[in-house]
């Protein structure tokens, strides 16, 4: 059974940096064949994309945080990364790690994934002014 286990989140004044990890466990295979994600939700709203990376690496970002955030992952160690600079009160909020299986007869363009099945449990973030 795959888990993931985010850390990394915490308090941090507007302007100011903090890096996520995800940290997959239980995995057959590396992460290198799965779409994964980073999704966030604040209290009273839905929850949304962030930034997704597929297979081969690409990324995808909301408009909301496009040159100031940064996901990336490591095939070997199987952890996933979200860098978050210039950070602004509206980025608060809990961070949930996503993973899809994405192989053979499973695959599709990761960037048209509409359901993750794989989640963790979250880690709060929280930018003040």
């Amino acid at each position: 059974q795959v888990q993931l286990v985010e850390s990394g989140g915490g308090s941090v004044q507007a302007g100011g940096s903090l890096t996520l990890s995800c940290v997959v466990s239980g995995a057959t295979y590396s992460v290198s064949r799965y779409c994964m994600g980073w999704f966030r939700q604040a209290p009273g709203q839905e929850r949304e994309k962030v930034a997704l990376i597929d297979t081969a690496d690409n990324t995808r970002y909301a408009d909301s945080v496009k040159d100031r955030f940064t996901i990336s992952k490591d095939n070997t160690k199987n952890t996933l990364d979200l860098q978050m600079n210039s950070l602004k009160p509206e980025d608060t909020g809990m961070y949930y790690c996503a993973a899809r299986y994405n192989w053979g007869y499973n695959w599709r363009p990761c960037f048209e994934v509409a359901v993750y099945p794989t989640w963790g449990q979250g880690t709060q973030v929280t930018v003040s002014s």
